[in-house]
Formats: C-alpha cells, structure tokens, sequence
C-alpha cells in the first residue's frame, strides 16, 4: 500500500513565518508599521520609486502581530493540507507565490489610482490564492474532494471576504487579487484524475 504524501510545503511554509515573525519579534515591535516597512513591507512609493520590487515578495513573509499570523497560519494549514496533497508540490507553491504576488500588485496598484499610501504585508493573498483554488479543484472532482464540498468552499470564501469587508486595516485587494489568481492558476495546472487510476493523494511532485 502506498504510503500518503505528506504537505512537506505547507508545513515548511508555516515554520519559514513562524521563524521570521520570532525573529522581527526578538529586535522589534511587528506591531509597529515604521518597524515592519524597515524589514521588507509593501509600500508603494518605495517599490515605485525605489525600485524595491523584493517588498513584494518579502511582505508575504511579515505579519503585524500574533493574532494576525495565527489567523494565517490557521487557513494556511487547512487550505495547504488539502490542496498541496491533491495538486502536488510544485503546483503547490506556484499558486501560492503567483497568487501572493499578484494580490500585492492588484493592491499596489489600486492604492496608486486612489493616490493612497499603505504599509502593508501578510499572506493573506497567497492564502486566498490557495482558496480559489480549492474551489475549483472541488468542481473539477464534481463537488466534492475528500471531505470538502462545492456549497462548504463556496461558504468559506464568501465568509473570509465578508470578515474581510467588515474589518478595518484588511487589505482586501490582495485577498481578492489573489483569490481569483489562485482560481485561474488551478484551471490551467490541475487535470483530474480518469477513473482508474491511482488516487490524486499518491502523486508525487
């Protein structure tokens, strides 16, 4: 019997923050904008101007508190458990970068047209990327994978933006930037499994 894989990257991935986030936290407050934007958060002027295009990439990595990189790594954890062992791991981390990335862009982008400037940084938009992938890994498996369902991510999603929406200091671009790229990014990666062969969790990436 073979032997499922374990989510080597989810797990990885939650460490790697963990680890960052002890570390900020031993020189600093993460709490503190003017603290975070010194060590890699996103900001505008700086990646436009500056060219520090690595804040993109590196704000994905920052979290502004416990509670805010708890509430992360929780979704993290469900969302990556599910996703990294039906996908594989390359795909895996393709989303979530992709989708993290392009969450911080659509939010840069935004925040410029508004003539608005915002220290931001979390992995929500990676996060989110991860959801709207599960959602359509559910409809290709016709609704169901495992224990989740069509109408149970349906529910998530609509909850996660609500809390979102209804939150003050939520940067809502890049959750729904990175939802609709996790989406897209699933479409053109993942192929369902022909009856007949092994089961999705026994691919090996």
């Amino acid at each position: 019997m073979k032997k499922r894989p374990e989510a080597v990257c989810t797990t990885g991935l939650i460490v790697i923050n963990a680890v960052v986030f002890l570390i900020l936290s031993v020189f600093g407050q993460t709490e503190d904008a003017y603290f975070m934007l010194q060590h890699g958060a996103m900001y505008e002027p700086l990646v436009i101007e500056m060219h520090q295009y690595y804040r993109i990439i590196t704000s994905v990595f920052l979290h502004f508190g416990i509670q805010h990189l708890m509430n992360n790594m929780v979704m993290l954890g469900a969302l990556g458990w599910n996703l990294e062992r039906e996908i594989g791991k390359i795909r895996f981390l393709v989303i979530y970068f992709v989708s993290g990335i392009a969450g911080n862009i659509l939010s840069m982008y935004l925040n410029i047209i508004h003539d608005e400037q915002v220290i931001s940084a979390g992995a929500s938009g990676a996060i989110f990327g991860l959801m709207g992938a599960l959602v359509y890994v559910v409809i290709a498996n016709r609704g169901r994978l495992g224990r989740l369902s069509g109408r149970g991510m349906m529910i998530l999603v609509f909850l996660s933006l609500y809390f979102g929406l209804t939150s003050r200091g939520v940067d809502n671009w890049a959750h729904i930037g990175g939802l609709v790229s996790g989406f897209i990014l699933a479409l053109i990666l993942y192929r369902r499994k022909r009856s007949g062969e092994d089961p999705a969790y026994f691919k090996r990436s």
